[in-house]
């Protein structure tokens, strides 16, 4: 089995000593985010072929890599680095500080337990194309070396998606807009010369329409890469959970509605102030991250 921590919520940046706690007792409890009675995860080392950390910070969980790394565990470190400005991102490190944590991950670990994120792609009048590809080329430049591929992605509009951002958008004074695919394209173009002249696959998640030359179809939860980190093979069945993805499958212990970045187009939490009630009401010694149901009274 391969735990993804957390495509839900940053378990890295906030709930590192939640999660060293469940791997020392060997299980963790998850809430269906679907409906339908909770479910309990073995984390016992028998039970896990490899771990994917998805992460805006890694910095805090320099120890829980230490000790899945000391315990044999392969993992990847899936970490997002954008340098959004603070109308889109509220509260995420800022992009230097995310390039080294991302640099040191691949010095310690290896280049192929790193991948670089620049994604969701949003598009504002203050984050217009142009803007994009000056500064995926920055970071790139800044990450040569240290990954040999970035994932990227456009904004998927969904209701609470769309919500967030026409909030944000007359609290800060921007516009935003979701480009036609020919745009998208075009600057996916772009963004693969780039990737490739700094030593980079570009690949994209979850868009398949979009894919085109010198652009990859993402494996998020890659079982090959995690094989190369782990010098055997581990074999993993493709089962995507959602349309559109090539993952390979695996078991999610995050929880919805608990990350509180403050990234407006964010999918996975409807309410930031909530989510920060949560971050504070969670007990790093519980079973479970699933949020404690008083704090939505």
């Amino acid at each position: 089995m391969i735990v993804s921590a957390s495509y839900r919520t940053d378990i890295p940046a906030f709930y590192g000593t939640w999660f060293l706690n469940r791997l020392a007792s060997g299980s963790c409890r998850v809430a269906n985010p679907y409906g339908g009675p909770d479910y309990r995860v073995d984390l016992d080392r028998e039970a896990v072929d490899g771990f994917v950390f998805w992460t805006r910070n890694p910095a805090p969980f320099a120890e829980a890599l230490a000790v899945v790394h000391g315990r044999g565990d392969p993992f990847i470190v899936q970490q997002t680095i954008t340098g959004y400005p603070r109308a889109l991102d509220a509260a995420t490190p800022l992009a230097a500080d995310g390039v080294a944590a991302l640099q040191r991950i691949s010095q310690r670990y290896g280049r192929r337990s790193a991948v670089w994120r620049y994604d969701p792609i949003a598009v504002t009048d203050t984050t217009p194309a142009a803007w994009h590809k000056e500064n995926f080329a920055r970071l790139a430049a800044r990450l040569a070396g240290a990954v040999d591929e970035v994932v990227v992605s456009f904004l998927q509009v969904y209701r609470k998606t769309q919500r967030n951002l026409n909030r944000a958008a007359i609290r800060h004074g921007f516009s935003w807009q979701d480009p036609d695919d020919s745009e998208k394209r075009a600057l996916l173009a772009e963004f693969a010369a780039i990737a490739t002249e700094h030593g980079m696959q570009l690949t994209l998640c979850g868009q398949p329409q979009l894919l085109g030359y010198g652009v990859g179809e993402a494996h998020c939860i890659d079982a090959a890469r995690l094989s190369d980190v782990a010098g055997r093979h581990i074999a993993a069945a493709q089962k995507s959970h959602r349309q559109g993805c090539a993952c390979a499958r695996s078991t999610d212990i995050g929880a919805y509605d608990s990350c509180p970045h403050g990234r407006i187009y964010c999918y996975a939490v409807s309410d930031r102030e909530r989510a920060k009630r949560r971050l504070a009401e969670i007990d790093a010694e519980a079973d479970t991250l699933s949020p404690i149901r008083s704090a939505d009274l």
